[in-house]
Parts: C-alpha cells; structure tokens; sequence
C-alpha cells in the first residue's frame, strides 16, 4: 500500500510481461491482486465505467422544450395579455404553453428512455483472479493489474495485455471494422508503439468478444482510458478545446452557441426554419401592433390595446409546437414498429430529406452470420447452398449439386453422399471446434433422416465458436455428419490438435478410430496455407488455384480442405511438421455473410426514390464488390471500365486529396478496408456536394462518422454504447430495409408538416386580412369594431385548427412517397408551392369573412352603415345586435372554411372529389376518401358540431365569445362556403395545368 501510484501503461503491446509486471505494481500474474489492493485502485481510479452513455436528465429535455422560439414569442404574448387584466387570453394562452411544454416533455422522455434501454455495460460481470481464487465480479470493479479469465463467448471488461491463451481469437469488429475474427497470442512482442489496432496480436481491447479459445490477461487500461472510452471521450470534448481564444472571446462564443439554443436555431434544418419562422411572425405582429396602433392616432385605450393583441395572436399558430410535436411522437412510434428507435425526435423529418446512404456491410445489408456457399470437390463436383434464410438451420435452403453429378436431387442424409464428398465432409465437420444446437434436442444435432429438427424454428438454433467453424459445421450436419455423430458412429478419439494460427493459416486434428492403428489426419485453411503441404502435381495445384480464384472472384472466403491416414506414433501426433505433411487435398469450401432477402428490394426502392447508396465497409474488396453485385448497389450489367471508378481500396480512397476527390464523376459505392478515418472523409466529400447523408455503424470506430453525419444509425443488437450515444437513431434489428422504413416514414412526416404548417398558416393570413381591413369600421364613438372577438380567434386557432392539424399530421404516405426524389432541406418545409398556396387559400378565405361581415351588416336586412353600435367590443346593449350577429356569422364562416381547407390539403394538386382515383370512383369517391383518415373525418365532425353550442348557448356566446345567436345569416355560411370551395378547386385546377414545377406531390399530373 506504501507504493507509489499507479502510472499508466503506454503502448503495452509493446512490453516483455516481465516488465509489465512490474510497471503495475504489486500484480503477480499467477496470484492476481489482494482484495486490499485492488480496493485501493478502485478508490483511486474510479470504476471500469465508460462515460458515454448518460442517464436520464429531465432537466434538459424541460430546458430542451422551453429552447424555441415560437414558445418564447407565445410567452411574451400571454406577458402582455396579464399586463391589460385580459385573464382569459392570457390563461388560455398560458395552457397552451403548458400544453406544448407537457406533450414535448412526456415524447422526449420517453424516446430518451428507450434508448436508455439499450445501453448497457458490455459485458456486466467478469472472471479475475484474485488472492490466488478465480472470483466472479462486476466489470465496473475491475482495476488495472486484476488478472482476467476469458472463454468462448466472454465480453472482454477492459483493456488487457495477454498472459497465456490457447487458439484464443476475437472479434473486435466494433474498432476495426473487420469482419473477421483475430487470433491473439501471448508471446508476440511487438515493436512499433504506432501499430495499428487490429495488428496487435497480443492485445484485448474492452467490448471485443472471445469467438474461440480460452486465456487470461492483465488489465491495462480501465473506463476512459481503454480505446473504447478514449473514443468516447472526443465525442464528448468541449468544442472550444484547443482553440487558442481570449477570456473575452469564449465568453463571446458560449453566448452565440447558448442564444442560438434558447431560440432553437442549433437544431435540425426544420427546426431552424420554424425558429426563424417564429421570429418573424413576432416581428409581423409587432409591426400589426404599431399599424393598429397608428390608426388610433396613438391615443391607446384599452379597447385599442386589446385590438392590437387580436391582430397580434392572429398571427401566429399557437397550437403548431403541440401539433408538430404530437405529429413527431406517431412517427416515432410507427418507427418503433419498423425496428428504428429515434433517439432525437428532430432526426425523423430530417432523414426523409436523405440523399446518399452510407452503410456497413456485415450484419446491415449481410446477415452477419457465415455460410458455406460452395463446395468444389476434386473430382469436380460442386455443391451450391440455396435460398437459406437462417444460417444456423441445417435444414435451412437446398443443396444443389452439379455440374457433374446426374443425381441433382437434395440429400439428405450420408448415404447419398460420394465417397469423395462424404470425406469432405467428415473432415470439415471433425476439424472444428463449434458447437450448433437446436435448442430443444440438444447439443449437436443433426438433419438426418430420424431427426426433428423440422419441428424446430428457425430462431432456436444457437451456435458457439468461431463463424467460419460454425458455417462448416452446419453444412455437415445437412447431411446428418455433426462432430459428435461422426465420433459416435466411428468410436474416434482425438489424439492431437494443432490449432490455427495466424502464422500457418491453418487448422489440423489428429484423431484415432477404435481398433484401428491408423491415424487420420484432417486440415484446414488457407489455400496458400495449404497447397504447400499436398501430395499432388503441379498441374493439380495449378488447377486447385485456378478454381479458388474463381470462387474467390464470387466474394467467398476460400478455404482448402485436407486429410492423409497415415500410421499412428509419437510423431504424427506431437509434431506438427510431420502431422501436417504429404496431405491429400479434398476439395475447397468457399463462404460468404449472406444478404438479408430483403437488402436486394430494399436498395432498388432507394434507387427508385434517387437516393444513392454507398457500402463502406472492413472486408475484402472482392467480397465486398461480390456482396454489392448481389444486392444491387453495382448494377450487374456494370462494364468493367466503370468498376474501378466506383469500386475502390479505402486507402487509395484516403491517398486522394480534398480537390481530387471533388473532381470524382462520382464518389465510390463501394468502400473496402475502411478505417475510421475513411468513414468521416466519405461524409465530408458528401457534404461537399450538398448532399444529405445517413451512416449507419456499429462499432465504437463507427463514432465520428455517425457524429459527423447529417443523421446517425447505430446498430442496437450487436452496436456499442459509444456508437448508440453519437447516434440519432437506433435499428434494434441491425436492417437496411428498416433505413428505408425511417426514410419513408421522414418523407410521410415532411408532407404532413407541409399539410398542417399550410392549414394553420391560411387561417393566419386570413385572420389578418379580416383584422386589418376592419380598422376602418368605426362604431359611434369612433373606435374600430371587432369582426372576431379575441376569443373567436384563440377557438379558431386552437379548438378548431388543432384537431384538423393532428388528423392532417396522420395522413398516411402518398402512394408516391418512394417514387420522386428528395425534397431539398435546405429549401425547408417553406417551398414555393408551400407558400403561393398559403397566401392564395388566406386571401380567398380572408376576403370571404370579411364578405360575411360586411353582408350582415351593411347588407340588404343590416343596420344604418354609419352606424355599428357603441362600445360593441366590451360588452353587449341593444345597438349592438347587428354586431353581434355579425361576428356569429364571421365566425361560422371561419369555422365551415377551415374544416373544409383541412380536406382540400390534403393532396396540393389533386381535387377533392377526385383525390384518391387509383383507390376509389363514383359519386361516393370524396366520402370515401374523408373517410380514409378517420382522425381527420372525427376532427372535422366534431369541429362542425362544437360550433353550435359557441353561437347558440346563452352567456357562453354574449359574455365570453361576443357574438349572439343567428337565423338568415345561415344563408350568408352556406354562400361564402360554397364560393370558397368553388374558388379553392379552380386554384388547383389551375396548378394542374399551368403550374408544373409546384405540382411535384403530384406524379399523375
């Protein structure tokens, strides 16, 4: 306890275990560490804890609800409204910011807990050797000198230098990017400190797993300083770090970056436009404000006062926070049942603007679990695996036999194997070490002809060991040839095991049949591996290489298949050299991760809607242009000229220059040996090109990239914390059909907002027109007349609009969603079209109210035009009946126009009656089609009934809404109904014809 501190281990790789030993003080590799000790360096350094994921901070998604602009704007309305004693606007208004602030909260509460779900510690518990005992205990207890104890399947806790192992290798994909697994030995020191990750053989780096072998290790780095932790600490760094900044201009930067948060102009493309949107509707009203105010002569009463805050909440959509927010929520959840958890709510409307993809391979397009595709036997024959959709599933797909095997039909069992390809298989099912278990009869199981493993479901199938091992053996068990089937059937003992090694690329068991004093030798490997070893000819090499090229070219990894029998002895069983001569070659295995059935549909639905996809991924090229070919990112009619400039080596990738690479006719789909680094220029190269790209990953090297994309995909099955927590969103089943299913679901979200962002806007714009014209009625005291009570607007702007807004954000996606391109989030939701429609369906609307108004009146059966009451705003006398009915009239109208402008928007170009041809026709086509989203038709039926009890329920109508029951002026409704309807299908009509370029909503224009 009297030592120094603990001073870290750089570059551990690179030290004799003599030395390490020392360096971690009082760790002794055989005994472990004390208790004492151990809780000593617990104290001091903390627990082995990467600080990536963090927990729930309701502080922040309050703060994160408040940060907008059209909030702040809402508050310094209802401020005001307190200020004049107007307590019922300014309580309504107060709800609806709580509202707002409820419904925002409660989403991202729950969407940041969903994603809470799936961090977890990697590997929560770990065997170390403590006081000489092998103890179980928590990894976050681990400390720098605990010895660990690792087997197949174990997650490695932290960062460890190996003791001993044997056959010990690892997937450590999540920082290497590389698909296949590593085998690591004790006794290799290396003497480069710069070596890169997946070189280093001796090392075992924290959330890696063991896919092979056992060992034990010492801990060299715990929490923050494993690689892990060292990533997930950039991602964390203050963004002024390294920045030589005076005092002055921090304090200068820190104020821009907080202002621009509380006014919510830091988020996504939407979010800023809605922010900015805000801003200038709160200038407009102060400007509408100063308007009103002006024709009073500035001599502001409270009459006048209360008109101008009329004029003012006119203007803005109250109820837009609650409805876009609500809109975002049933994205969220319909992305749930498509196996994508979004982790920001704003990165649903954001990933329907995707213009690129940038994907991993293994696991996302892949399966992430290896087959044996082909067999190629030296008599020729050749065995091809078809449409297996479960890789671990003996009984899974077909066999196909050929091309010169007459008996194409399926075996299914060893009798109806060659004698040649019954050793094949005996050989690849007794030189391995996994383990395939159906999950209900047992370890080992096999498709014979007794068995029943037809009774068992795919998703029972577990295997153990490395994936190469694991896909041969499941190939020989569709023959009934298991491991231990074989070692039953043949009485076999193994008497030797050489196992592989990254040095020899090769695999060779030595084992004993009863009664026999043979021993049969079986191999495996690489071809180069292998073919150095045979008993053959040169022609014979010659012809085994030629055929390994060519499986090879199909994106298999290939691997020589061996055996020998030779005479039992000391020899052939403890010497490799000799175990492993004059072998007699079988045949070649070639394996693949095969695509998921739907990657292939899925890209070409990308294509159709123009997003490019492009395959970033740490296997071999051939491998990964094979894949490509097979799923449609390269067209398989692609001349071979054209290959090269699409298909490339990351490192010639990383060798080009920033203007080289913007001189590129194209950026290439296939990337092959990425590297971290590789991912993060990709997305600045797309950035370049105004293109908006999605990267998916998994790993913790994957991090960056994900940051740095417009939207991040993790990976929630096999993804790490680190990547979960730079990422938007999440695919809880690792699918590239469910990154389509996001983008759709973003471009249906992008539509809706563009629906109700354009119903509530009219109502605005009409509101204001009304507004602003009637300042020039004046009563007999010469005041200006309400043609709406304040209260009139908040019911039209909230009761009304907000119904019809949540049932417009549910409609369903267009039939065409998937078959135009993206739409420009640069533009925003603000297009052209977008606001041409506004201002014309707001001026007819407007006009129209103001018609009702005007004919009640000074029409025909109104009062003296000179004459409109007296004090008609605060309160009802007898000289304000024509007023009165007016309003109810204005506000009927109002009313009838904004349910029927919720089902005209529904589609920007198609008419009403005629909106859903492809689905319905006839005269009861526009029923059928209201009826299609039945939260909008019960939105717009109870928006028509509610209207009634406003106009017509003593009190409630005179003392709050200022406007009194009405009988003729029915008739007046029904015309401006009418004439609105009439007036907003020539408008379409119109665009139909001669407005091309807006009808983009619209393919069958």
């Amino acid at each position: 306890m009297g030592d120094p501190p603990l001073a870290p281990v750089d570059s551990a790789h690179t030290v004799q275990l003599e030395q390490l030993e020392q360096l971690l003080l009082q760790t002794n590799f055989q005994h472990g560490l004390d208790d004492a000790e151990a809780s000593s360096r617990l104290e001091q350094h903390g627990p082995n804890k990467v600080e990536g994921a963090k927990g729930l901070s309701p502080w922040k998604i309050f703060m994160r609800q408040i940060s907008n602009s059209l909030t702040l704007v809402l508050v310094a309305v209802m401020a005001i409204s307190f200020a004049i004693h107007d307590y019922i606007e300014a309580g309504i208004i107060a709800f609806v910011i709580g509202l707002n602030i409820v419904v925002g909260f409660w989403q991202d509460f729950k969407a940041e807990k969903a994603i809470q779900s799936l961090f977890a510690l990697s590997a929560p518990t770990c065997k170390v050797i403590r006081q000489g005992r092998t103890v179980g205990i928590k990894a976050e207890e681990l400390v720098r000198g605990d010895v660990v104890v690792l087997h197949v399947g174990d997650i490695v806790p932290a960062d460890l230098r190996l003791i001993g192992g044997l056959n010990l290798t690892t997937d450590e994909a999540h920082l290497t990017g590389e698909s296949l697994p590593i085998s690591k030995h004790a006794e290799a020191i290396l003497d480069d400190p710069e070596v890169p990750l997946g070189d280093r053989i001796n090392m075992l780096y924290s959330a890696s797993k063991i896919t092979r072998g056992r060992g034990t290790a010492v801990v060299v780095a715990t929490g923050m300083s494993t690689e892990v932790g060292k990533i997930a600490e950039m991602l964390r760094a203050n963004p002024f770090a390294g920045q030589d900044l005076s005092f002055a201009a921090r304090l200068l930067s820190r104020t821009k970056v907080t202002m621009k948060s509380i006014l919510g102009l830091d988020g996504t493309p939407l979010q800023v436009k809605l922010s900015k949107f805000a801003l200038l509707l709160f200038a407009l009203a102060a400007l509408l404000v100063i308007i009103v105010f002006s024709v009073s002569k500035f001599e502001i009463s409270d009459e006048v006062l209360i008109y101008g805050i009329c004029v003012g909440v006119a203007v803005i959509p109250e109820s837009l926070i609650a409805v876009l927010t609500i809109s975002i929520a049933v994205g969220t959840k319909a992305m749930a049942r498509g196996n994508v958890i979004v982790r920001k709510m704003s990165a649903l409307e954001a990933v329907g603007g995707v213009t690129n993809i940038c994907t991993d391979k293994t696991g996302t397009l892949t399966q992430g679990k290896m087959i044996t595709r082909k067999i190629w036997l030296c008599d020729g024959s050749m065995a091809t695996v078809e449409e297996c959709m479960h890789p671990l599933d003996p009984s899974s797909g077909s066999v196909r036999w050929g091309p010169d095997r007459e008996d194409k039909a399926d075996p299914t069992s060893a009798l109806q194997l060659s004698k040649g390809s019954q050793a094949f298989v005996e050989c690849i099912s007794l030189c391995n070490n996994s383990v395939v278990s159906d999950g209900k009869t047992g370890l080992g199981d096999d498709l014979g002809e007794t068995s029943t493993i037809s009774t068992v479901g795919p998703s029972d199938w577990t295997a153990t060991g490395e994936p190469t091992e694991v896909a041969l053996h499941v190939f020989a068990m569709r023959f009934g040839l298991s491991k231990s089937t074989i070692v039953q059937n043949k009485t076999s003992n193994l008497v030797a095991e050489f196992p592989f090694d990254s040095s020899c690329k090769r695999m060779t068991v030595v084992y004993k049949h009863l009664g026999s004093d043979l021993a049969h030798v079986y191999s495996k490997g690489a071809l180069e591996a292998i073919l150095p070893l045979l008993d053959a000819t040169d022609d014979f090499k010659a012809a085994i290489t030629a055929e390994a090229e060519s499986l090879a070219a199909e994106g298999l990894r290939v691997l020589c298949i061996a055996e020998k029998v030779t005479a039992l002895s000391d020899e052939s069983t403890k010497n490799r050299e000799a175990a492993e001569s004059h072998l007699n070659a079988l045949g070649l295995a070639g394996l693949y991760d095969p695509p998921r059935l739907e990657t292939a549909a899925a890209v070409q639905r990308c294509k159709r809607a123009g997003i490019t996809v492009h395959m970033l991924t740490g296997d071999h090229i051939k491998t990964a242009t094979a894949i490509a070919h097979e799923v449609g990112i390269l067209e398989s009619d692609l001349c071979p000229a054209r290959v090269g400039s699409v298909v490339m080596q990351a490192n010639m990738f990383d060798a080009l220059g920033e203007e080289e690479i913007d001189g590129l006719e194209q950026l290439p789909l296939v990337l092959a040996r990425c590297s971290p680094a590789t991912k993060v220029r990709m997305v600045e190269a797309l950035h370049r090109r105004r293109a908006f790209c999605v990267m998916t990953g998994d790993g913790v090297n994957d991090s960056p990239a994900l940051k740095k994309a417009d939207v991040g995909i993790a990976m929630g099955m096999n993804g790490s914390d680190v990547a979960k927590e730079a990422a938007d969103m999440v695919l809880t089943d690792d699918n590239f059909e469910s990154i389509v299913t996001a983008i759709m679901e973003g471009r249906r979200l992008f539509d809706n907002i563009q629906k109700f962002l354009l119903h509530l806007l009219v109502s605005n714009i009409a509101q204001v027109i009304l507004l602003l014209i009637a300042l020039s009625f004046k009563d007999g005291d010469g005041h200006s007349v309400f043609p709406l009570s304040p209260l009139e607007i908040l019911w039209a702007n909230l009761i009304t609009s907000s119904g019809l807004a949540i049932g417009l954000g549910l409609e369903e996606a267009q039939p065409d969603v998937m078959r135009r391109p993206p739409h420009s989030l640069r533009a925003g939701v603000f297009t052209w079209e977008l606001i041409i429609d506004k201002m014309v369906y707001g001026f007819f609307m407007g006009s129209l109210c103001l018609a009702a108004f005007t004919s009640t009146t000074f029409g025909p059966f109104g009062t003296d035009p000179a004459v409109l009451g007296l004090d008609c705003n605060s309160a009802y006398n007898e000289s304000c009946d024509a007023v009165f009915r007016a309003r109810a009239t204005t506000f009927a109208t109002l009313v009838f126009l904004l349910l029927v402008t919720a089902l005209e928007v529904k589609h920007f170009t198609r008419s009403l009656f005629a909106m859903n041809p492809e689905l319905y026709t006839g005269p009861f086509a526009v029923f059928q089609t209201i009826m299609r989203n039945r939260v909008l038709f019960w939105a717009v039926f109870g928006g028509f009934l509610a209207a009634f009890p406003v106009i017509y329920i003593p009190y409630v109508n005179e003392i709050g809404f200022k406007h009194s029951g009405i009988t003729w002026e029915w008739g007046v409704v029904v015309a401006c109904f009418a004439a609105y309807v009439a007036l907003v299908e020539a408008y379409k009509a119109v665009k139909r014809r001669w407005m091309k370029p807006y009808a983009a909503h619209d393919t069958t224009a």
